[in-house]
């Protein structure tokens, strides 16, 4: 007898679970939905979307793709499994709290179990918002996230080491800040040493994710799990590998000639054996 799916409730309540139980857990970021389907059947118990693979996936850069084309991805990949899935949402696609607070409810209605809103603006002169209003718009994605019928597991995102600003202290000022403001789970992406991991993690009191697959970082899960990390992502680094495999291939097969590529490559049956599970 078919194992009936989870419903959003059931789906949310999952997720939520898995940042309170004891030890640390790991959030692998499909692209799409073969990708999202694979990643089930590997046995990863939630799923987080990227949206720089999204939009290199639509031959695009990042933070180019709307926010109704950022939630239709977000329901494909909702419907593609029966797995708690998080959203990357960018800036929630507005400067104001009223903007993010719509960009939550919407994304609320689409099947999420989890979302973020990070404080960058995409804008050079100014990389990440005035710190009160960064913390005003953490305010409102957290007030609706858990308003909804069906609660979000909000993340909130201190972007400094991202956009260039190296300023731990400040990023660590931000993070406690969203905490205060409703922040369900933290994150810094872009912290390189266990050092820098260990003194966030030891200055906040909400589950913390870590962005693992960065160039630098040289941790593993066994050291983010002593750190009292409580889960970890990989961004669009599967993309990115993904996509650096088809290069190094078609680079191959343009220079050289040759198709020593296919060697290594996974075959139709191992491919259809996990979309078929």
């Amino acid at each position: 007898m078919a194992q009936t799916a989870r419903t959003h409730a059931e789906r949310a309540a999952a997720f939520k679970a898995l940042h309170t139980r004891e030890g640390i857990f790991l959030i692998p970021n499909p692209w799409d939905v073969g990708s999202a389907r694979i990643l089930a059947a590997l046995g990863f118990e939630a799923l987080a979307t990227t949206s720089a693979g999204h939009a290199f996936s639509m031959g695009q850069g990042d933070n180019t793709l709307t926010r109704e084309a950022t939630l239709a991805h977000a329901r494909d990949l909702v419907d593609a499994t029966d797995l708690p899935l998080s959203a990357d949402l960018g800036n929630c696609f507005g400067d104001d709290p009223d903007s993010v607070g719509e960009t939550i409810r919407l994304a609320g209605a689409t099947g999420l179990a989890g979302a973020s809103v990070e404080d960058a603006t995409y804008r050079s002169e100014q990389p990440v918002y005035d710190f009160a209003l960064a913390v005003e718009r953490v305010r409102a994605a957290a007030e609706a996230a858990h308003s909804l019928a069906v609660p979000l597991t909000l993340t909130a995102r201190a972007e400094n080491l991202l956009v260039g600003r190296q300023d731990l202290a400040d990023t660590i000022r931000r993070l406690q800040a969203y905490q205060e403001a409703g922040a369900d789970v933290l994150y810094a992406p872009g912290l390189l040493t266990l050092e820098d991991v260990r003194t966030v993690v030891r200055s906040v009191d909400r589950p913390m994710n870590v962005l693992a697959g960065l160039a630098g970082a040289r941790f593993t899960m066994r050291d983010l799990a002593a750190a009292g990390v409580r889960r970890v992502s990989t961004g669009s680094a599967l993309a990115r590998a993904a996509y650096g495999e088809f290069l190094r291939a078609t680079l191959e097969m343009r220079d050289r000639g040759t198709f020593e590529f296919v060697e290594s490559a996974a075959s139709s049956k191992e491919i259809t054996g996990l979309l078929s599970n």
